[in-house]
């Protein structure tokens, strides 16, 4: 019965296809392979282009100078900053779905105009804690000319030049957290030498009055509220 509405000579139409293709002309094991590549930047991205960075320098930072080892483990620090970097970072997506991916899931928008309109977002939080001596460094570097204005800075020479600053800012705020501890540190060793007890490593006492002066500041408070804050001024 199915082959009476063949026509003869006609062979059939094959039910499955081998070689399916997109719009595109990219076939489905390579839109597979291209997503999964993406996805394997998806970690690096995160820890670049956020606030995460500067966030784990500092907690690292933290936790050296009260000399507690690994405590908090690395994980909790992790979670930690990977939670306050979604609510930083919210208000920034937000905007990119609203602008980006809702216009180009209707169909409003093409693939290259949601790219445009997505990164908007993300050059203008970029651009708020890039320093310009480290963009005028890879605008040197890359041998690109000196765009027109802050918002004309492509993202291949912005990202860098936010990470940098980050790290300067992470590492300018971990120095300050050690000032405090390490002069409790030389009072004690100065102190344990004085009265000549040599054979007490410092550190056992050192240890405790750090982790009771920032547990009496209320530290934790103190560290992620100036951690937060820093990003919303």
């Amino acid at each position: 019965m199915l082959a009476a509405g063949i026509p003869a000579g006609a062979a059939p139409a094959p039910l499955f296809s081998n070689h399916t293709s997109s719009a595109s002309g990219l076939g489905v094991p390579m839109q597979i392979l291209l997503l999964l590549t993406g996805l394997t930047l998806v970690p690096a991205a995160v820890m670049s282009i956020t606030p995460f960075l500067r966030l784990t320098v500092v907690l690292h930072f933290l936790r050296q100078a009260l000399g507690t080892q690994s405590t908090p483990s690395n994980q909790v620090l992790v979670g930690l900053a990977l939670f306050l970097t979604v609510m930083i970072m919210q208000p920034v997506g937000s905007e990119i779905y609203h602008k980006a991916w809702e216009p180009f899931e209707n169909g409003q928008l093409g693939y290259q105009q949601a790219l445009d309109a997505g990164s908007q977002p993300l050059r203008t939080f970029l651009l708020r804690f890039a320093r310009q001596p480290d963009i005028r460094l890879f605008l040197e570097a890359s041998h690109r000319p000196a765009p027109r204005n802050p918002s004309d800075v492509d993202l291949s020479v912005l990202i860098p030049a936010y990470i940098l600053s980050e790290l300067r800012a992470g590492f300018q705020i971990g120095a300050v957290l050690y000032l405090p501890f390490l002069i409790i540190d030389l009072v004690v060793a100065s102190i344990t030498l004085s009265i000549g007890m040599v054979q007490l490593p410092p550190v056992m006492i050192s240890a405790p009055l750090k982790i009771l002066l920032f547990v009496l500041v209320d530290g934790w408070n103190l560290v992620v509220g100036s951690l937060v804050r820093s990003f919303y001024q």
